[in-house]
């Protein structure tokens, strides 16, 4: 599930690099929806499901929510945390939880959720200066 996904951003280029996984992207602006609908037309996926709504009314269970820094931690978790199915850890695989990009100190904000985190800078993978102080932050389930 892809929170807040925007004009499709990160849910598409996963469902193009992930075509045996189903990918479900939400945002709660129908405009942006449409402009999903159409991304999805024009490509031809068959794997994306787009959904104008909020996160919290979603049904379903989900291996990975992903986010691009919709809302502070805390309110994200309480958000879909009950929506990330438990099972066990494959060899060589994540385990499933929240994959969310975000910028700045997070570590007094991800501490108040009171759940293990590892954080990634995304600097290591790209030189540009926009990535300095982007991070993408991964909660296990």
């Amino acid at each position: 599930m892809d929170v807040g996904c925007g004009g499709g951003f990160p849910g598409i280029p996963l469902a193009i690099m992930f075509p045996d996984a189903h990918f479900t992207l939400i945002d709660s602006i129908g405009k942006k929806i449409k402009v999903v609908q159409e991304v999805i037309a024009d490509t031809g996926l068959l794997n994306v499901t787009p959904v104008n709504g909020r996160a919290e009314n979603v049904t379903g269970r989900f291996d990975y929510v992903v986010s691009r820094a919709v809302t502070e931690m805390k309110t994200f978790v309480g958000w879909v945390w009950n929506k990330i199915d438990i099972k066990e850890q494959g060899e060589g695989k994540l385990a499933n939880g929240i994959l969310y990009l975000k910028g700045g100190d997070l570590d007094e904000e991800l501490s108040a959720t009171g759940k293990p985190y590892a954080i990634y800078d995304i600097n290591r993978f790209f030189e540009e200066d926009f990535f300095d102080t982007k991070k993408v932050v991964y909660i296990p389930r």
